[in-house]
């Protein structure tokens, strides 16, 4: 207590001086196992284990040790050096043909995982619990101590009330130095009565805050009929399938007993005594720094009718008990058509006590969920975090087989085989059928789609149907390649593609925009923008025109017209999307250099170019506009935050890449920027065996999180370098 004092009176407490040493798992006893697509890491303790599973190359890169991998032979041009990139990157493929990675980047994610395995007593190896401190600890912010709402963020409540109690939770003391530095800006940012909605949900789960301080989020919403604007099945899916659980917990009630150590919990996260602490006028109270998105009047109107007046005098039992079991109705579709896989890493573990609370800790669903959350695990040199999803693997695998094809080394034979695995893993991941009860459960249609992630998660996305499309056409109409995907299965995936056109001509994620945007005034979770709706996205247009448009090459008589009008109305969208400045908005990844990239792209699909297309020269204007002196480009997530343009500090491999591609996509036609750009940051930056080291986050969700896509620094990098050899001549480096 003295040095938590010291601490809030200026006294000199600093990470690096007082931190402890922390205790290791053995690095060399971690194993990926990937099982059709599906990652889980395991922690071998015997020897013979250890024996008779030795570490794989990938294991030991995702795990920061030494690979064994070779220096190789300095490259004499820029084919060259994609070739070492490639030779590199071909080591990190796992046995059914895709890519990992570690898809980390949110601190809110792992909090909710921890209390959910806490208060439905779930076992928790000691390894994962090393491993989740060290991740924490080496994520804690150096000079305040606190966490932020992703890695690159600045501390707020969220983050840092969460993983205190993630921290406290798994065993580590009030009184470690780290924990008194946390806790001193924790306090100093007003207590974990500040934080948002999400953070009051599982702390009042947890029982270390009152449901009183919790905005409600009633299950009757999911009564309302579909023909009610703010109906919820109008919501983009994250946000739905978050809220479907979170008001099934909160209209029960949950709050897990009290016992020692969160009676402890709850004197220390917050600035006053909790038995004195009026919760309930804290439903609105937030740190300045948490409040994204402010609640709007009507949001705050609305929640003061359901407190106090439809919840105390209106809402009938028989009301409550119908909405209760059509909210557990829908949560269990949700798990049938994702075998419990989930949506994502905020739903599942709400799902999983949603399920604890409806059929009891012997259930198979209990018991299903719990297995099934390990699949947001990921291991890393720093420790343990919760990926974004179950991974990234369509998504990177589909990335991984156009370079090489764009960089024109797919007919080398040294890439067949990796090749050849990778349209495998795209041949077993494609979805076959819809959901259960599609039209009941509100899914969109996904019979030939691909998922972000596996077949299994099972959800939509337009830009990855789009982008393995793309991937499984090019490959199988190479020679010498495999014809695994039939053409209906192809034609099936165009078919779902054209589902899922928005009436502006743009095109959303997992499904067409379904409510105005005025739902953003319902947006309650405070954190984030841009999150009630889906959206137009310049990413996911382009993935859907360019893969159209290499489709009719080879199927022109399969529903040509629509195919024609479709593509149309999204270049109309694109053209119209266009910002002043010249440049597009991204909104998956940072951010004006990405989006513009796809955009230059899907213009040059229908041959509009630097010279033929004044959009066209608008966006290599912008782009040529924010080249660093250095040759490079490097943006700044704050861009994504804000809305307008940011430098980072540094130029950036992976934004150098983004700039050169939709410049060369462009056919900008003076090549001296972008050789500048490649020869001074791409080239110089690749190491003596082939990669690139990790620099800055370089994805976004929801404007204001951050996420990480490492393999971005492999992929890109290989297709700038391949694409100059073809239009400007190899890049001579001697």
């Amino acid at each position: 207590m003295e040095k938590f004092e010291a601490f809030l009176n200026g006294g000199p407490v600093h990470l690096e001086d007082v931190d402890l040493p922390a205790a290791k798992t053995d690095r060399s006893r971690w194993r990926l196992l990937d099982e059709r697509g599906r990652q889980t890491w395991h922690y071998l303790e015997t020897d013979e284990e250890v024996k008779g599973w030795p570490q794989s190359i990938a294991d030991k890169y995702f795990l920061g040790t030494e690979t064994g991998l070779p220096h190789l032979p300095a490259p004499l041009t820029g084919l060259g050096a994609a070739r070492n990139a490639l030779d590199f990157f071909s080591h990190l493929q796992l046995p059914p043909g895709n890519w990992a990675c570690d898809y980390g980047g949110p601190m809110f994610l792992l909090p909710g995982l921890v209390v959910a395995w806490y208060v439905t007593d779930t076992p928790v190896p000691e390894s994962h619990r090393i491993e989740i401190k060290n991740y924490l600890f080496a994520r804690q912010h150096p000079q305040n101590g606190g966490w932020g709402l992703h890695i690159e963020g600045e501390s707020s409540v969220f983050g840092t009330a969460m993983n205190y109690v993630v921290l406290r939770l798994i065993g580590v003391s009030e009184e470690h130095p780290r924990m008194i530095k946390a806790r001193g800006m924790l306090h100093r940012l007003g207590g974990a009565v500040n934080g948002p909605h999400w953070a009051k949900f599982w702390l009042s789960v947890l029982g270390v805050c009152e449901w009183q301080a919790v905005n409600p989020v009633p299950p009757e919403l999911w009564l309302l009929p579909d023909w009610v604007p703010i109906a919820p099945w109008r919501w983009w899916i994250h946000i739905r399938q978050v809220f479907l659980p979170m008001s099934y917990v909160s209209s029960k009630g949950f709050s897990f007993p009290p016992t020692p150590l969160t009676l402890k919990i709850r004197e220390e996260i917050y600035t006053e005594p909790y038995a004195t602490i009026d919760f309930a006028s804290h439903r609105n109270s937030i740190s300045p720094v948490d409040n994204y998105h402010p609640k709007s009047w009507l949001l705050r109107s609305l929640n003061w009718l359901i407190v106090n007046v439809w919840s105390p005098y209106l809402r009938l039992d028989a009301i409550a008990k119908r909405a209760e079991s059509w909210t557990a109705q829908l949560i269990e579709y949700e798990d049938l058509n994702t075998d419990y896989a989930n949506l994502g890493p905020v739903s599942g573990p709400m799902n999983l006590l949603a399920c604890y609370i409806r059929d009891g800790e012997g259930s198979y669903a209990v018991k299903r969920h719990r297995e099934r959350m390990h699949d947001f695990l990921w291991m890393k040199g720093e420790g343990m975090q919760m990926n974004g999803t179950n991974g990234v693997q369509t998504w990177d695998t589909a990335f991984a087989v156009q370079v090489v094809v764009e960089a024109g080394l797919a007919d080398e034979p040294k890439w067949k085989t990796m090749l050849v695995k990778a349209l495998e893993f795209l041949d077993d991941q494609q979805i076959r059928e819809n959901c259960v009860d599609q039209e009941l459960c509100y899914r969109q249609r996904r019979k030939g789609a691909w998922a972000f992630s596996t077949r299994e998660q099972g959800y939509t996305v337009s830009d990855c149907t789009a982008e393995a499309l793309k991937s499984v056409i090019l490959l199988q109409n190479r020679p010498g390649f495999p014809r695994l995907i039939s053409d209906e299965r192809l034609k099936d995936a165009v078919d779902t593609l054209l589902t899922m056109q928005n009436a502006s001509g743009g095109f959303s994620s997992y499904e067409p925009t379904r409510g105005p945007e005025y739902l953003e005034m319902l947006n309650a979770a405070e954190v984030f923008g841009r999150i009630m709706i889906e959206y137009d996205y310049p990413e996911c247009t382009t993935a859907v025109v360019t893969a159209l448009s290499l489709f009719t090459q080879y199927y022109p008589d399969h529903r040509s017209l629509d195919i024609k009008r479709i593509k149309d109305d999204a270049l109309r969208y694109i053209r119209r999307a266009q910002l002043p400045d010249g440049s597009w908005y991204g909104s998956w990844g940072i951010c004006f250099t990405y989006a513009s990239m796809f955009a230059l792209e899907s213009l040059a699909s229908v041959g509009e170019t630097h010279d033929t297309s004044e959009h066209s020269r608008r966006g290599c204007q912008f782009l040529l506009g924010k080249q660093m002196e250095d040759g490079g480009w490097g943006e700044s997530y704050h861009a994504c935050e804000m809305g307008v343009y940011t430098h980072h500090e540094r130029s950036q491999v992976v934004n150098t890449a983004w700039a050169c591609i939709g410049l060369m996509i462009a056919q900008y036609p003076d090549p001296t920027p972008i050789a500048k750009a490649l020869r001074n940051i791409i080239l110089a930056r690749q190491q003596p065996n082939g990669e690139w080291l990790q620099e800055a986050i370089e994805g976004v969700f929801n404007k204001s999180c951050m996420i990480s896509y490492p393999n971005y620094k492999f992929i890109f990098p290989i297709k700038a370098l391949g694409m100059y050899a073809h239009l400007h001549g190899d890049l001579q480096l001697a």
